[in-house]
């Protein structure tokens, strides 16, 4: 039997101790603040059926959908032959692992309506996964940090989403700009250039305006069959340099024959000015904000990290149409997410992590044999009781390798009884930094370690 060389697939990842330790200060760091603005927990399957992710992300979202072959003979009764790929799909595979926290979300509440109280705030910190060309900043499988309130139009909520967005990035100490845009405003513009109906279309271009830029973006409109005219028309909005004032007073200026355009600058300027009146750091509109994702209906948000090169590291915005889809209308919700990935490998590059995260263990004790050994767990266990996280090392070895893995875990003190110390009732306590060591009574180690 030929030994199978281990691996994982491209674009994964193990987690080695040490990375899980930064991971969890990023999950616990993003909980503290979503709980203090009153969201409560939720989870979801990691596979939900293909009928409730097919259609809701876009040509480009189902594209990049993780498929789950059917179980046992998922070819019976079928000929491939017959079939393009995209008819076949249904017929050998009924579910899918999900793409994203948002649409599972929409989902839950309708099938769980009866039991939630509206408006709905949940978060829910759970893997995704998306068939994408793996670089950096990029896996095919990532977790979301997602917030959503649902059940309420009011843009308190997305004023809320801003609170929480700029107290996160402080807490991590990252420098970040946020930029928010409106669905309405993006609708206006596809209005006043002649093309409403291809709202999707311009969605889908203008979002990849970062990645390819602007004449990419213009190729890519005229394929999708936006005429030049029109193009012509759009390409002052993606050029426009100003205040969000000056970017209101352009909008205004353009929409007047524009009733969703006008809307969409109405809520820009709302959320703006309750963001003045608590003195919230406000974001920067982007009029060529976009986020291609086909369910947004109002204010889109995204978050980009100053000094460090990364794609966002958070988005979201409000969708007034998701649980329609699944038979619950007038549901309206807005959702922020944050990529935690991305947040730590930031984080990693400016060096921003906090330098105990490495050392949780504050303590080893030395083991020296079977009745010092006895010895030492006893007092292992009332020092655990404080609240300290200490060990013991497991077996009767050499000093120096049990004072080797103490160096190696980075662990600052270190515990040694011998047969004098048991006869005291006493410990001998070593820091390993500054190689200082004492004989104390195990009340005073405890006070030490604390």
């Amino acid at each position: 039997m030929s030994i199978v060389k281990p691996s994982i697939p491209k674009g994964t990842r193990d987690f080695q101790p040490l990375e899980m330790m930064k991971r969890n200060y990023i999950f616990n760091t993003i909980k503290s603040v979503f709980e203090k603005y009153a969201y409560l927990p939720i989870e979801t399957p990691s596979m939900e059926n293909l009928s409730t992710l097919m259609g809701k992300y876009g040509e480009e979202g189902d594209r990049l959908l993780f498929k789950i072959l059917n179980s046992g003979d998922f070819l019976s009764g079928v000929n491939p032959q017959e079939y393009t790929s995209q008819q076949l799909t249904p017929l050998i595979a009924e579910k899918g692992l999900r793409y994203d926290l948002t649409v599972p979300f929409a989902r839950f509440v309708v099938q769980h309506q009866n039991d939630l109280t509206f408006p709905f705030k949940r978060y829910q910190m759970q893997p995704v996964w998306r068939a994408d060309r793996p670089q950096k900043g990029r896996y095919r499988e990532f977790y979301q940090c997602d917030i959503d309130v649902i059940g309420s139009d009011s843009l308190l909520n997305e004023v809320e989403l801003i609170q929480i967005t700029n107290e996160i990035f402080e807490k991590f100490q990252i420098p970040v700009e946020m930029k928010i845009n409106n669905r309405k405003v993006l609708s206006g513009i596809a209005e006043v250039v002649g093309h409403p109906e291809k709202i999707t279309d311009i969605c889908v271009a203008i979002d990849k305006i970062d990645k390819i830029g602007q004449e990419k973006v213009c190729e890519e409109l005229l394929q999708r069959e936006i005429s030049s005219e029109a193009i012509n028309k759009i390409e002052p909005f993606f050029n426009f340099k100003g205040s969000n004032k000056e970017k209101l007073d352009l909008l205004k200026h353009n929409f007047e024959n524009s009733t969703i355009g006008l809307e969409g600058v109405r809520e820009l300027e709302d959320i703006l000015n309750i963001c003045k009146e608590l003195q919230i750091e406000e974001p920067e509109i982007d009029i060529t904000l976009a986020r291609g994702l086909n369910y947004y209906t109002g204010a889109i948000f995204e978050v980009k990290t100053v000094g460090v090169v990364m794609g966002s590291i958070s988005g979201g915005g409000r969708y007034d149409d998701l649980t329609g889809i699944f038979g619950l209308k007038n549901m309206s919700g807005v959702g922020i997410s944050y990529g935690a990935e991305r947040i730590y490998d930031v984080l990693e590059e400016m060096n921003l992590f906090p330098q105990q995260i490495g050392t949780p263990v504050k303590v080893i004790f030395l083991n020296f044999g079977e009745t010092e050994q006895l010895y030492a767990l006893k007092a292992v266990q009332q020092v655990r009781a404080a609240g300290i996280a200490a060990e013991i090392y497991p077996d009767k070895a050499k000093i120096g390798k049990q004072m080797n893995y103490a160096n190696n875990k980075g662990i600052p003190f270190v515990v040694m009884a011998g047969a004098q110390e048991i006869s005291q009732n006493r410990y001998t306590l070593k820091n390993m930094e500054t190689g200082e060591q004492e004989i104390y009574d195990l009340e005073t180690i405890i006070k030490k370690l604390s």
